[in-house]
């Protein structure tokens, strides 16, 4: 059964993807620079390409997650969303804060601190957005039915919030400060954001492979479990150098290595359910994006992470070009793909029509997930170079850079085929439709 109130997210989906656009084209740029040092210094620095770049992944995640939520939440609670008017009126106050903070980046107006670099205006319209919207999912969750997707979902969504509060505290001290800013950076994408996802993840399987409900969610259950006995202490692994306590070291150590877990337990899950499953859905594109948010997501999240997050390897490989690739591939899959795999799944019910474009849809998918892996090797590779060269032999850092050039010339040729896979991506759901949906398959009221 369809609710005529999932059309909110609509509006969300089309936003989310447009950031998306932009978040790739400042990539881009920022990775033009490693190979054109010069390249619009006086009018965009490198660390404002760098700052937008990374601002827009977090913006346009959130909206979509908040889209996700709109169009699923409805089916799971089997009720129609509170008010409409409030999410219209909480995403064009996200907007507003997001885009203003964008325009703020480019005239060097920030609060300096990665990620958190919005100006307090900016923080407190998000704030502000974020409570609306989860009054609104919340009011909806409560007079319908729960499940444990949309359970999971709602707990995910409020402990993202709570974290968030920490972007106002701002301590002088700069351990202090990196103490807290984990709470929000590393409990976000590796904690509660794994909550979202799972939740989204279990949606998906259930309308695409028919599974029963009940053995998907208690899969959900063990995952979100691993993912919360993990990410807490495993933030740890972020306190080895800031001047923490020493017995952080082992905690962070055991406890980050332990976050391959809910990783792997979810490419598991995810292939498991599609094997089971006994149903042949006609959105093969959906169900590509999908498996495929899964399996990168292990990689990216987990294995990369692993392999440098053991205190005595981090030693050495921290704030290297390791990062970067085990940052890239992660966010890529675990977030990245999630989203898009939902706005797949529900864009042609969305605009009334049939699954369109799906081969170029797929075309899409291999595309893109081929150059963020090829961009991730690369970035390895460097970092293993950069490594060895900067923190084993000692070697001036900026002499160690131009050694790096080929991996940066690798670096932007990947980016530049993720923008075309990106457009392709956009033309496929925004694009042309073949045939509208048999009656009774679009959205409508109840």
């Amino acid at each position: 059964m369809k609710y005529a109130t999932q059309r909110v997210a609509l509006p969300f989906f089309a936003l989310a993807l447009a950031l998306f656009a932009l978040q790739v084209t400042f990539g881009i740029l920022a990775a033009t620079v490693y190979v054109l040092p010069e390249f619009l210094v006086d009018y965009v620095p490198f660390h404002i390409m760098r700052m937008s770049h990374t601002n827009l992944l977090i913006v346009w995640l959130l909206i979509g997650f908040m889209g996700c939520t709109y169009y699923l939440l409805p089916e799971e609670a089997e009720s129609e969303i509170h008010s409409p008017m409030i999410a219209y009126v909480q995403l064009a106050i996200f907007a507003v804060a997001g885009a203003g903070a964008l325009v703020s980046y480019q005239f060097g107006i920030h609060e300096g601190r990665e990620f958190l670099e919005q100006p307090l205006w900016s923080k407190i319209l998000i704030t502000v957005s974020f409570l609306m919207f989860l009054y609104n999912s919340s009011r909806t969750l409560l007079v319908g039915r729960k499940t444990a997707i949309n359970s999971v979902l709602m707990l995910g969504l409020w402990l993202a919030a709570i974290f968030w509060l920490f972007a106002f505290y701002n301590p002088g001290n700069l351990g202090l400060d990196k103490l807290y800013w984990w709470w929000i950076v590393h409990i976000w994408v590796e904690g509660v954001w794994e909550l979202i996802m799972a939740s989204l993840l279990a949606y998906l399987l259930i309308k695409l492979t028919g599974v029963d409900r009940e053995i998907i969610e208690k899969w959900l259950y063990v995952i979100i479990g691993l993912a919360l006995f993990s990410g807490l202490l495993g933030t740890g692994h972020h306190y080895y150098w800031i001047g923490a306590p020493a017995y952080w070291q082992p905690i962070g150590s055991i406890f980050s290595t332990l976050e391959v877990a809910p990783f792997f337990a979810m490419v598991m899950f995810a292939f498991y359910m599609f094997w089971k499953g006994r149903r042949n859905h006609p959105n093969k594109s959906a169900m590509l994006w999908t498996l495929g948010s899964a399996a990168v997501a292990f990689f990216g999240a987990g294995v990369w992470g692993f392999m440098h997050t053991l205190s005595f390897v981090n030693y050495y490989t921290h704030g290297t070009q390791v990062t970067a690739a085990h940052g890239h591939l992660a966010f890529y899959g675990a977030y990245v793909m999630m989203v898009l795999a939902v706005i797949t799944y529900a864009m042609p019910q969305l605009r009334g029509r049939q699954p369109y474009n799906q081969i170029l849809n797929m075309w899409s998918f291999w595309v893109m997930t081929s150059a963020m892996c090829f961009m991730t090797f690369t970035l390895t590779f460097a970092g293993v170079v950069q490594t060895h060269l900067q923190r084993v032999m000692g070697i001036n850092y900026m002499e160690v850079q131009q050694q790096l050039e080929l991996f940066y010339y690798m670096r932007l040729g990947a980016g530049v085929f993720v923008a075309i896979a990106a457009v392709m991506f956009l033309v496929a759901i925004f694009g042309p439709a073949r045939e509208e949906l048999p009656e009774g398959m679009a959205l409508t009221a109840r």
